[in-house]
Order: C-alpha cells, then sequence, then structure tokens
C-alpha cells in the first residue's frame, strides 16, 4: 500500500510547530543554566482598611522578588500609635514562589486609621 503525500500545509505546520518547540526548549535551557538561585525576598504592603461587622479588615500583599520559594511564611502586622503597640496580627502563607505574590487580610478591632500599620515578614522557611 502506497502512502499518501503530504501537502504544502501539512509541511508548513510541522515545520512551524518544530520550531516553537525547539525555540521554548532552547530557552528553558538557557534559562536553567544562566540563572542565579538566590534566597526568598519578600516584600509586604498593606491596602485600605475596610470595616465591617466591628472589625477592620485589612489586605496584606506579599510580593517574593528572590530567586527561591519561600515555604510556611508569617508576616506581622502592628498597629502603632508613637511608641505604643495597639494590637498585632499575623498572616500566614504556605506559599509565596519566586517572582510572584500572594494576597491575604488580617483584622484588627481598632480602626487603622488611628494608627501607623507597620507590616513585616517574620519567618519562612525554603523547601
Amino acid at each position: 500500500m502506497k502512502k499518501p503525500a503530504k501537502n504544502g500545509l501539512e509541511w508548513t505546520v510541522f515545520v512551524a510547530s518544530t520550531i516553537v518547540v525547539l525555540a521554548v526548549l532552547g530557552y528553558l535551557a538557557v534559562k536553567a543554566l544562566t540563572e542565579k538561585k538566590t534566597p526568598p525576598d519578600l516584600r509586604v504592603e498593606a491596602g485600605a482598611a475596610i470595616a465591617r461587622d466591628g472589625s477592620h479588615r485589612v489586605p496584606l500583599l506579599v510580593r517574593n522578588v528572590g530567586g527561591s520559594t519561600a515555604r510556611s511564611v508569617v508576616v506581622e502586622a502592628v498597629l502603632r500609635r508613637g511608641e505604643e503597640e495597639v494590637e498585632r496580627a499575623e498572616l500566614e502563607l504556605m506559599f509565596v514562589p519566586r517572582r510572584s505574590e500572594r494576597e491575604g487580610w488580617v483584622t484588627f478591632r481598632h480602626d487603622p486609621r488611628c494608627c501607623t500599620l507597620v507590616t513585616r515578614a517574620v519567618s519562612y522557611e525554603e523547601p
């Protein structure tokens, strides 16, 4: 039995897909060989508080600008009035992958607008 001949469209699709696959493999190989593994670098930003049901919810955005994943990230948010600590809250995130961000919320009894909100990443583990 004779094989049917391939037409021009089939050859075009074959060549184009081969080029795309080789380009992706080349890109991944270059990234794997040249990228430096750096520790997690966590940055925390607080959003605007929302009052609801007698509490005040504050969104926290945690960015990892480092070159490796952070696991079991603990973020601390503290309301301060001068040197006095008014209230403290914590947020725990399971993972913050490299060059990504995660969002969570903390809740306060006091209105955060009365004070200065200080946030920081307290701890993390490297997987």
